[in-house]
């Protein structure tokens, strides 16, 4: 045998078909083109529902609309800042949570700024007074509940109404219960001095000032004289707290006819215990305790009797 027949036989590579790689991403390429069509033409890719949450005074119609989103529309399209944005521009929101839930749902959760106390417009139309002082018309489609405080006689003390309201909103709730109605009563001594009005029958005379600390111990007060069987009067809780009846007109002459006597009366404690007699009018000054507004606290009786609240 010749040399050449003894060597192997060497292949040729094949070559593939560049034509069918080509096909084959086309292919590829035009499902995916078309199932991205067909997902965005179906329900699954639109806003399905709009879930409002937290709102109060708001109703959920106001927000849907200021949302300026709605059902049908593109969800992937939709974006969270921009609603954001539009709801917080509502005057009693304080900030806003948007989220998205596939397939379809849009969650807004809203906090509005706490409402302080109401008042009453034309027509008797109940209005909420913000914590920043801003009045907003409670609307007929909220369930509305007389829960805080009204203020009237406010129209000229609105640099006083806000300190107020500033004031209100950091005071626990459970403190206010008993409170119905305030009303501004400035004086050149107390330019901030109020008159509040509560549910057990009482006038309660103080300051936007003193008020956060007067009302810790109003409950006391008020659950001390009633169990002195002492159910109204007027409760001034300055730098002393006094109670007096309310004023008559046989009251006013019976003061005329008493003046120059001394008055004497019980020493109560806040926790409804009574304690012993305080002595007469001529007792050493310096021991008369009703002169250190941190410990005690005059309180007169429907006599005109004054007594002294010490405090804790």
């Amino acid at each position: 045998m010749h040399a050449e027949e003894r060597l192997p036989v060497i292949q040729k590579p094949k070559i593939k078909s560049r034509s069918s790689k080509k096909l084959l991403v086309f292919l590829v390429l035009f499902f995916i083109t078309l199932l991205c069509v067909l997902f965005f033409q179906s329900s699954f890719s639109k806003v399905s529902s709009i879930e409002i949450q937290g709102q109060e005074l708001l109703t959920a119609e106001a927000i849907g609309q200021a949302s300026e989103v709605k059902a049908g529309d593109h969800f992937f399209s939709v974006s969270s800042s921009k609603i954001e944005d539009h709801v917080k521009a509502l005057k009693m929101v304080q900030s806003v949570n948007v989220s998205k839930h596939f397939p379809g749902v849009i969650r807004i959760e809203v906090k509005e700024y706490p409402k302080v106390a109401y008042q009453f417009g034309e027509n008797n139309q109940p209005q909420a007074i913000l914590a920043d002082g801003s009045v907003i018309t409670v609307s007929n489609g909220v369930n509305f509940v007389l829960d805080k405080p009204i203020l009237s006689g406010w129209a000229n003390n609105e640099a006083m109404k806000i300190m107020l309201c500033q004031v209100l909103e950091n005071v626990p709730v459970s403190y206010l219960t008993d409170i119905s109605e305030i009303k501004p009563e400035p004086s050149e001594s107390y330019p901030d001095k109020i008159k509040m009005y509560t549910r057990s029958q009482f006038e309660v005379i103080t300051t936007v000032g003193y008020l956060p600390e007067k009302l810790k111990y109003l409950d006391s007060y008020i659950a001390n004289l009633k169990e002195n069987k002492i159910n109204m009067g007027v409760l001034k809780l300055l730098e002393a707290d006094t109670h007096a009846p309310f004023e008559t007109t046989d009251a006013k002459g019976a003061s005329k006819d008493s003046s120059g006597k001394g008055n004497s009366g019980k020493n109560v404690t806040p926790d409804n215990k009574a304690a012993s007699p305080t002595g007469n009018s001529n007792q050493d000054p310096k021991k008369d305790s009703s002169k250190d507004p941190s410990k005690s606290s005059s309180v007169k009786d429907n006599k005109g009797s004054v007594k002294e609240i010490p405090r804790n």
